[in-house]
């Protein structure tokens, strides 16, 4: 299979370079800076796109690794793209003089396109570019020609004479770069001549090869949640090794209004048989009894998920016989971001699926994971999952638990079940649900002075969050109708006992997260 490259020097837009190139249908995997390349990783690489990254390029990054893997790239005839920190790296290392930092161009810039090459063909002449950085190729040699600049002449993009390797200084994977994506077009399509041919829901047939291939004849336990990934990965393996899966679900006690009879209705009318459901609600609300902060909830509830996980494992396990396999739901930005791909790429995250305990000598077996979410949820309408199971909104593990201030409690879920039950049915009914990432309840424990009737009220606010993304990494508001806003604040509000006053969060991502606590 064709792959494009994406080396990793810790730019927060490495991932959109890679989930854009897939969108034109060129597979793009994601390589750490440090990998040295052989003959056997460019296997039908035909580009390499060097990505952004925090910090100024130095002699140190013309490593022997460095060096190594760019004579071998350009020894297979592999074009080299440079973006940002790229773009500094590729042009230092042929010989052009860098700028550090003092005049800094970070937002909105306008360029001028000087030559019509076929990398910026797709472009205005003036054109609105997404800048970010301080320092700047500032003199080429004379194996380079200038392609853009801005205005105030600073190098904006240049390419190799002979047709090798090219540099933006601009980023054009972002939406504010205006016609960005031609720019990547022209590399993949008319330098690299890669053709569009990948599609995330032509991959079922390899999945289920490597699920075969991996699994043989052994049997899987898969901890199934009913969200998006994890509802595929399952099919998927049901698919590839038909009952030789078995499931367990676990209701701790944190879910949303009628979650836990919906997931398993679910699973039953596609058919699953062996689809346990463990509910486990005391003991995780005795576990939380009296914490508050939002990281201890979280070691409490992945702990007792684990031990609930294990005891029925080992009833299934004596039941049934030895299992091999655990299947995960994980996807292709948990790994990466677990691994962290370069040593200037921080670790975003440790991995979220469930931790093996040490009696459980199993193997991993992950079917989604080269795929991002949007990729997954095409996979999961290829194989014929119910439309309202692939676009679920995300929830996270800790479930509720997370979107209470303070100590959780049945009363406090109750209120807030019932006021997110609320949320969910008018917006549903929406013609805008579609375009929202993710919308939801926060309980606040902060009393307020109301009136209902005739009568004095303290009771407890409740936060409205929605917003819309692509990928979570960053997140705006959603703009919603006002007269929904109010009937939904309204509604709340005289209808869930013990709440008086519903606010809505206008905070993007950054500077704040998706979820509250």
């Amino acid at each position: 299979m064709e792959k494009l490259l994406v080396v990793d020097y810790g730019g927060q837009y490495t991932h959109l370079i890679a989930r854009r190139c897939r969108e034109l249908g060129v597979y793009a995997e994601i390589i750490s800076q440090d990998l040295e390349l052989v003959g056997a990783n460019l296997e039908g690489v035909k580009g390499i796109i060097l990505s952004g990254g925090p910090r100024t390029v130095t002699t140190d990054d013309m490593n022997y690794t460095f060096q190594n893997n760019l004579r071998l790239m350009f020894d297979n005839n592999v074009k080299a793209l440079g973006i940002c920190f790229g773009h500094q790296l590729l042009a230092l290392y042929h010989g052009a003089k860098l700028e550090p930092g003092g005049n800094p161009e970070y937002g909105q810039t306008v360029i001028n396109v000087i030559d019509n090459h076929a990398l910026l063909s797709g472009l205005d002449r003036t054109q609105s570019v997404w800048m970010s950085h301080s320092d700047e190729v500032r003199e080429l040699t004379s194996d380079m020609i200038g392609l853009a600049a801005s205005n105030s002449n600073r190098i904006a993009s240049f390419a190799d004479k002979n047709g090798k390797y090219f540099g933006l200084q601009f980023h054009p994977e972002v939406t504010h770069t205006d016609n960005g994506l031609s720019v990547l077009r022209a590399f993949l399509r008319n330098i690299c001549c890669y053709e569009e041919e990948w599609k995330p829901e032509d991959q079922v047939g390899d999945i289920l090869q490597y699920i075969n291939e991996t699994v043989g004849d052994s049997k899987v336990l898969m901890a199934t949640s009913g969200g998006v990934d994890s509802t595929v990965a399952t099919v998927l393996l049901r698919k590839g090794i038909g009952e030789r899966l078995f499931c367990v679900f676990v209701d701790n006690g944190l879910l949303r209004e009628g979650e836990s009879e919906e997931v398993s209705k679910s699973f039953q009318n596609m058919g699953f048989e062996n689809f346990v459901v463990v509910d486990a609600s005391d003991e995780f609300l005795m576990k939380l009894e009296g914490v508050e902060d939002p990281e201890e909830k979280r070691r409490v509830i992945a702990e007792t998920f684990i031990e609930v996980f294990e005891r029925k494992a080992k009833e299934l396990q004596q039941e049934y016989g030895q299992f091999e396999f655990l299947g995960q739901g994980t996807i292709y930005p948990d790994r990466v971001e677990s691994a962290a791909t370069g040593k200037d790429t921080a670790v975003i995250k440790s991995h979220h699926n469930v931790r093996l305990p040490d009696w459980m000598k199993l193997k991993l077996i992950e079917p989604l994971k080269d795929l991002y979410k949007d990729e997954v949820r095409l996979v999961g309408l290829k194989l014929g999952i119910p439309e309202k199971l692939i676009h679920r909104q995300p929830f996270p593990g800790p479930s509720l638990a997370i979107r209470i201030s303070g100590p959780v409690s049945r009363e406090q879920l109750k209120i807030l079940r019932h006021a997110d039950s609320i949320l969910q049915e008018v917006f549903e009914s929406q013609t805008f649900y579609p375009s929202i990432w993710q919308s939801f309840c926060v309980l606040l424990p902060v009393r307020t002075v109301g009136v209902m009737g005739d009568e004095r009220t303290f009771d407890q606010a409740i936060v409205i969050r929605s917003v819309e993304s692509k990928d979570a990494m960053t997140a705006s508001v959603s703009k919603l109708p006002w007269e929904t806003l109010l009937l939904v604040a309204s509604r709340i509000a005289n209808e869930v006992k013990g709440v008086n006053r519903v606010v809505y969060d206008l905070t993007s991502k950054p500077p704040g997260t998706i979820e509250w606590y």
